[in-house]
């Protein structure tokens, strides 16, 4: 009784439709038919009026749409008598509202459920000792250096540090891997992690707003808030669908010399396929997409990716794990190779580069100490400078170092290698070789956009030619742009056959993401900037998931295409039955209400994605995550 009484409440008209339809059908089996029928009179003609009053507004304001038909179908039906057939179809009307929200719940499920998954209690410890107390607070006031007890069960709140020896987590909503995940001290836990059956504590290091788990939700607050091109669609048929069905009902009334005719054809030509169909479906795709670890955007992007013709990739962390390791040291100018790396290390703490991050591990490896610096400063896309135990350190771009000392050099370079130089005290000290690996699916990745249709595969990169040919070589990309600034990167991607998709990471990509067609951000490191100005983010750390985005474009374009075209069809073979005055006005009705069903059970056919069987990187999606990358890359 509850939920009827939540229903009713929420869709008023439905109710009232409901409760005149109700007296009427008693009036009539009382004998009272003309009482009857001036209950319905009235009722109908004041929906048409309302209905009416909403079309000319939109008609005013530029947008035809297809209420038109439903108010003719209405006073038609009425016009010659047909009261009942007339409640039918305000009801299926009103009705279609609450069919709608029923089919996008089911169809935003992936989605809503990344919502009501998102913890909103912290427990906060009030120090590590065994007796401290613990006080819950909303997760919106954690911050940093908070001391947190993480109960069985529970979803971590923010990132931080474990404390605990010991604690398994199911990733499974970050990653994608589907076992458990054994971490120790000292690792990092990325906030939406499910904690298991035993109680752990965790030091925050981010507020909720800056947290991995918290940034997918606002992401998928976004998708689901944003408009879905569904207008649109429904538009390109709206026009051709009325005149279609008033020309069919006209000729019928002609030819039979029978207004009636003309009613019964229109209760069939109401316009719920096209209304509902089409949103269900992209809504349909946008679940499908979160449930394989991509947030969309909104319907436009979907429909985007659907007529994609031409795709980018950046290198460093998208083509390539993003993780590269030193290969080689080469010293200049008598500098000790250790003291090269260390000094070139400490000054690296200050950039957010994943290639800072490779020199970093490679000092510690060596067991160097690093020391802390002063007057640190990153320039985006070149390096970083700082003063590291009185010596002023510059690291980055060979160009960035000759600015300080003409004399650094070029290192010959092998496939897959880049280099990092160094100056100390405004003189070179010597090169940093480091090489990264390319990511095991990415020739498959490459392969399957191919077969998706996209004419033109490009990688743009801020890396060296010589690098970024070497990388692209064995990613099967032909067409490839090397020592690229952000602004290079917008340029050759307006250059490309459109519409665009642009594939990157980093604060660097930010710009080329936002102008392309279609940005898409490998935000599984937190890359907010890149994920703020990309259309689709990708939240597990696997290239492919850049082709099944595509893909799921794909597939829900033409599942809302196509639904619309079943309701359609439908539609006007029950037209043409009717124009022969073999379906009465209320059976026509009701039959039309099967053919809303039917469009809208077929759109709901989205939620799947397609079948899939692009190449997944299970090796990425579960390895440990680092920071975003900034530099040129």
């Amino acid at each position: 009784m509850n939920k009827i009484r939540t229903f009713l409440v929420k869709y008023p008209i439905v109710a009232a439709t409901i409760v005149v339809l109700a007296t009427v059908l008693m009036l009539e089996g009382a004998g009272q038919y003309a009482i009857g029928r001036w209950i319905a009179t009235i009722y109908v003609v004041g929906i048409i009026v309302w209905t009416a009053i909403g079309m000319i507004r939109d008609i005013l304001r530029g947008h035809f749409g297809l209420d038109i038909l439903a108010v003719v179908a209405m006073a038609a039906a009425t016009w010659v008598g047909e009261y009942i057939a007339a409640l039918i179809i305000v009801l299926m009307l009103s009705g279609g509202e609450a069919l709608e929200d029923y089919a996008a719940s089911r169809a935003t499920k992936d989605l809503d459920a990344l919502l009501k998954r998102a913890p909103q209690t912290a427990h906060r410890l009030s120090s590590d000792a065994p007796n401290a107390t613990v006080t819950d607070l909303p997760v919106d006031e954690v911050v940093a250096g908070d001391l947190l007890l993480i109960k069985p069960a529970e979803v971590v709140p923010v990132d931080g540090v474990l404390l605990s020896a010991e604690a398994v987590f199911d990733e499974s909503s970050l990653t994608g891997e589907s076992l458990p995940v054994t971490h120790t001290a000292g690792e990092r836990i990325l906030s939406g992690a499910l904690n298991s059956e035993q109680a752990v504590h965790l030091r925050a290091t981010a507020d909720a707003a800056s947290s991995q788990y918290q940034q997918i939700i606002a992401l998928v607050q976004e998708a689901e808030s944003a408009k879905a091109p569904t207008v649109r669609i429904a538009d390109r048929f709206a026009v051709p669908f009325t005149i279609v069905s008033l020309a069919i009902a006209g000729i019928a009334w002609w030819l039979s010399g029978d207004p009636v005719r003309f009613a019964e054809v229109l209760v069939l030509a109401t316009p719920c396929p096209l209304l509902i169909a089409a949103p269900v479906a992209f809504m349909g795709g946008m679940s499908a997409s979160a449930r394989g670890g991509i947030i969309v955007k909104g319907g436009a992007t979907l429909e985007a990716l659907a007529k994609a013709n031409s795709i980018a990739f950046d290198k460093t962390g998208t083509l390539s794990h993003g993780e590269p390791e030193l290969i080689r040291a080469i010293t200049a100018n008598g500098t000790d190779e250790d003291e090269l790396l260390r000094l070139a290390a400490s000054a690296e703490q200050y950039s957010s580069h994943v290639l800072a991050a490779g020199v970093i591990d490679a000092a510690r490896a060596r067991g160097l100490a690093l020391s802390p610096g002063t007057d640190a400063q990153e320039i985006a896309t070149n390096g970083v400078s700082a003063t590291v135990d009185g010596r002023r350190v510059v690291v980055g771009k060979l160009a960035f170092v000759q600015a300080v000392d003409p004399a650094a050099e070029a290192v010959p370079l092998e496939p897959g290698q880049t280099s990092v130089a160094i100056a100390i005290d405004g003189r070179f000290a010597g090169t940093l070789l480091l090489a990264d690996a390319l990511r095991d699916n990415a020739p498959a990745t490459v392969d399957a956009l191919r077969k998706l249709g996209l004419s033109e595969i490009a990688m743009l990169s801020g890396d060296n030619q010589q690098t970024a040919d070497a990388l692209a070589s064995q990613a099967g990309i032909s067409t490839v742009h090397g020592a690229l600034l952000p602004q290079d990167k917008v340029r050759l991607v307006s250059e490309m056959p459109g519409p665009t998709i642009m594939v990157g990471d980093g604060v660097n990509d930010a710009p080329v993401l936002a102008a392309a067609d279609v940005g898409i951000a490998m935000g599984a490191r937190g890359a907010t900037a890149a994920s703020e100005s990309a259309d689709v983010v990708i939240v597990r750390d696997d290239i492919s998931r850049a082709a099944r985005a595509v893909e799921i474009g794909k597939h829900t374009y033409g599942v809302a295409l196509q639904a619309i075209w079943i309701g359609i069809i439908l539609s006007l073979g029950l037209m043409l039955i009717a124009a022969f005055g073999l379906i009465p006005a209320v059976i026509g009705a009701l039959t039309q209400e099967l053919v809303d069903l039917a469009a809208i059970l077929y759109a709901l056919r989205a939620l799947s994605g397609g079948r899939s069987k692009l190449p997944t990187d299970a090796a990425a999606a579960s390895r440990a995550q680092s920071p975003a990358p900034s530099r040129a890359s």
